[in-house]
């Protein structure tokens, strides 16, 4: 079904710039809101799907930032 809203100018500028952030259309974006708004979709409990599933990205690779951030700072100010 088809809905049409008028948007204030602010309003609808910012709905752009962050369905872009998001990289997702308008569409998309004001029907996400809408489902989280009217309690048909819980951020929280889609957390919890995506952790439950298992593991993600490479953990080893955040210990790391942490000992390469130093070195990075220690070398640009030598005391």
């Amino acid at each position: 079904m088809a809905v049409s809203v008028r948007l204030d100018p602010l309003i609808e500028a910012k709905l752009t710039q962050q369905a872009a952030l998001l990289g997702v259309t308008k569409s998309e974006f004001i029907k996400d809101a809408l489902e989280r708004v009217l309690g048909m979709k819980n951020p929280a409990t889609l957390l919890r799907q995506v952790r439950k599933a298992g593991k993600m990205g490479r953990p080893a690779a955040s210990a790391r930032v942490s000992v390469s951030m130093k070195a990075k700072l220690r070398a640009k100010r030598p005391d």
